[in-house]
């Protein structure tokens, strides 16, 4: 199962160049650019590891791509790393964009789990499948 959050989650994974275009965009646009990682890929979980920090000051995607590709070294193949772009103009001060720029080689997937607790009453789990030979 692909896992997809964020921009871009019903296009193909983008390509090195395109994701440069979008890191240059965001530099246009004055937000600061970050590398976060995981292994938990669930939507709920927000809290994802940094790369580094946030990249204020950056003028060329350059640096950041140089980032990027020092992350897929490290986690690339085992954890999932995404691109944010946050937004730090008053009134806003939040992410604006953010999307998925590396997967692990083999995806674990989710187990939907359905727990009716009476009445009308019906909760649901999601769980990530462990990895096969994990």
């Amino acid at each position: 199962m692909r896992v997809t959050q964020g921009c871009f989650s019903f296009l193909p994974d983008l390509t090195d160049a395109q994701i440069r275009t979008q890191v240059q965009y965001c530099i246009d646009k004055g937000w600061a650019v970050n590398i976060e990682f995981t292994d938990d890929p669930h939507p709920r979980n927000t809290y994802w590891e940094m790369w580094g920090l946030p990249m204020f000051d950056v003028k060329d995607a350059a640096a950041i791509m140089l980032e990027l590709d020092a992350c897929r070294k490290v986690h690339g193949g085992r954890k999932y790393i995404r691109l944010s772009g946050f937004d730090s103009t008053h009134g806003w001060e939040s992410v604006r964009i953010s999307f998925m720029v590396g997967r692990p080689a083999e995806e674990p997937g989710f187990i939907l789990i359905r727990n009716e607790l009476g009445g009308q009453a019906i909760q649901y789990t999601l769980q990530t499948r462990p990895l096969a030979g994990a």
